[in-house]
């Protein structure tokens, strides 16, 4: 039986357009799954940017959840010769400070030598070590080849070694080099005790040190100094020029000596507070903002049944509507025990029509300046379940997390996009069967036309060859 290479050659139909026509009008079934799928992949990224944008006012919050904004002070110093830090349980007050000496660390230096990579110590030793006592009884022992006894291989050596010291070499002038070896640390405990090297006497003569005595290798060029100072006339001495414990919540730095008494003084600062304050409501409107994005609403011609194109994808949510309500009703603290209950009484007030806040920068200064500590209970309350800011972080840490009501959302609509995908993919291969299984049925249509064409075409000319004979007898 003859081939047929080209749909509607053997039937003379035209089969090949007839099957386009079945297989578009089959593939409409898909219309409505795709369109599912694009409706419900628009959800999933609508929620990967609600949970971006509820990430983003959590850390807002996060800075603005902090009792420290609350207690903040700034130290402000009479004298450049020292400043100060404070922490969140500073108390505001003044200080008499006077400074007579600053902490400095020890340093030893070798005579010259003529040469810094020349070895400096006996050769015939097989071996040596240098030992390094700080006066605070730590030490460090350090093994030297004959190599390492050059100022270059012991500097080296020291500065492997954590011993409590650095070494540096001192070019004084042309072929002539000194070492220098000065504490880590400042102070007097701090300072080099003995430096001792067993086994080889030549180099022993060279770096050799004991504060005990006068004849050494090397010489003490800066002594170990501890800082002294007065605080409201009382002495204090510290081994560093950063004192952290000679007044409460307050680090003092050190640098340089004063004439006479200066004053610190140490005053609230209300502009942490506020500064955290301006940023979490421009936060939460940034977070309106895409909430409004997301639930956009298009009204269409009376009578259509579409929804606009231009609508938001999570218009309608539930799970957006919630938070968006319970987030709205955390915006009071009722359960306050000072005067403040509400935002607007500090500054912050509500748009009705979009929901967003407006901020009166200079009430917000006056609350802040005149009842700080009320402020801080209306927003931080007791930090575990009253308060602004720690109703806002407790349930944003709820709703963002792993098995919150935005991951349950994604997972629900994920799970929907799944089934859509084996839902097309078992229409879309039952159409593809469908129109192959046609084609099949319509090329054994042209092979059968087309012997049956060949059959009658062979029939005529024999009927016709017979009636020829017939005619001439």
């Amino acid at each position: 039986m003859a081939s047929i290479s080209t749909l509607g050659v053997g039937s003379g139909l035209d089969l090949s357009s007839i099957l386009d026509s079945m297989q578009t009008a089959e593939k409409a079934a898909l219309k409505p799954i795709s369109a599912q799928q694009s409706s419900f992949t628009a959800k999933l990224s609508a929620y990967s940017t609600l949970k971006s944008a509820l990430t983003t006012f959590q850390t807002a919050n996060t800075k603005l959840n902090s009792a420290d904004l609350f207690t903040a002070t700034t130290a402000t110093s009479s004298s450049s010769a020292f400043n100060a830090t404070t922490s969140g349980s500073t108390v505001a007050g003044k200080y008499s400070i006077s400074v007579s000496h600053l902490a400095q660390a020890q340093t030893l230096t070798s005579d010259i030598v003529k040469s810094n990579s020349t070895a400096l110590g006996d050769s015939a030793a097989s071996s040596r070590t240098m030992s390094i006592t700080l006066k605070d009884g730590s030490s460090k022992d350090i093994t030297l080849s004959s190599e390492q006894t050059s100022l270059t291989g012991m500097r080296d050596a020291i500065n492997g070694a954590d011993a409590g010291v650095t070494a540096s070499i001192i070019k004084v002038s042309d072929g002539s080099y000194r070492l220098s070896i000065t504490s880590s640390e400042t102070g007097s405990a701090n300072a080099v005790s003995t430096i001792k090297v067993t086994g080889d006497d030549t180099l022993q003569g060279i770096v050799g040190y004991d504060a005990s005595t006068s004849s050494n290798g090397m010489t003490e060029s800066v002594a170990a100094q501890n800082a002294k100072l007065t605080v409201n006339n009382v002495d204090v001495e510290s081994s560093s020029n950063t004192i952290s414990d000679a007044l409460e919540g307050i680090t003092l730095n050190l640098n340089d000596t004063t004439t006479g008494n200066q004053t610190l003084t140490i005053t609230n600062d209300t502009s942490k507070a506020k500064t955290a304050i301006t940023d979490w409501v421009s936060a939460y409107n940034t977070l309106q903002d895409t909430f409004s994005s997301l639930t956009k609403y298009t009204a269409v011609d009376v009578g259509s049944d579409s929804q606009s194109s231009s609508n938001g994808a999570l218009l309608g949510d539930s799970t957006l509507r919630t938070i968006q309500s319970q987030l709205k009703s955390m915006l009071t603290n009722t359960a306050s025990s000072s005067t403040f209950k509400t935002l607007a009484q500090i500054g912050v007030t509500s748009d009705p029509t979009t929901g967003e806040l407006e901020l009166d920068a200079d009430k917000l200064s006056s609350s802040l300046t005149s009842n700080m500590s009320g402020v801080k209970e209306m927003i931080i309350g007791d930090g575990k379940t009253t308060g602004i800011a720690t109703r806002v972080a407790s349930n944003l840490t709820s709703w963002l997390s792993s098995t919150g009501i935005v991951q349950s959302a994604t997972d629900g609509v994920s799970k929907t996009l799944n089934n859509l995908t084996d839902q097309y993919n078992k229409v879309n291969d039952r159409i593809n069967n469908t129109i192959a299984r046609l084609k099949t049925q319509f090329t054994q249509l042209d092979v059968v036309m087309s012997s049956l064409n060949q059959t009658s075409s062979y029939l005529t000319q024999q009927f016709e060859s017979s009636s020829s004979s017939s005619s001439k007898n």
